[in-house]
């Protein structure tokens, strides 16, 4: 999780320092993006159970949360009109996108484990088999060969 903060905390302070060097959000999309992959990331992290530091999960959270709030207050004092809902429901957009690609995913992962089983049983069901059908061909043969 350290390093999801660093690259997090770096992310932030370049978009920081751009706004006050007078550039406009978009020419740092990179380092915004960045930012939030990062913040989700320690989302996703500290929200799992049995994190090594509870304490630090916390205080990373509430870090990007004022992190956050001053990105807010940036699109909506020095952006266009709308810029901060239209970054909510852009984000909400990529969070469905990004949920449909671990669903397709996952989807994708059970069908190939559903078709090692197959293979599996098949030939599982060949090594049981054909033992059974020499054994019978060979019963046959020998009877036939007596008469």
């Amino acid at each position: 999780m350290l390093a999801e903060i660093a690259v997090a905390n770096a992310a932030f302070g370049v978009i920081k320092n751009a706004i006050s060097n007078g550039q406009e959000l978009h020419s740092v999309a990179t380092q915004v993006t960045s930012y939030f992959d990062s913040k989700s990331s320690i989302a996703k992290k500290a929200n799992k159970t049995g994190t090594k530091s509870d304490m630090e999960a916390f205080m990373a959270l509430e870090t990007l949360k004022e992190q956050e709030a001053h990105l807010r207050e940036v699109m909506i004092y020095a952006g266009r009109p709308n810029m901060h809902d239209d970054w909510l429901q852009f984000q909400a957009d990529c969070k469905r996108a990004r949920a449909q690609e671990e669903k397709d995913r996952l989807h994708v992962k059970a069908k190939h484990k559903q078709q090692m089983v197959e293979f599996f049983t098949v030939i599982c069901t060949a090594l049981v088999a054909l033992p059974a059908i020499g054994a019978a061909v060979y019963v046959v043969f020998t009877i036939l060969g007596r008469m």
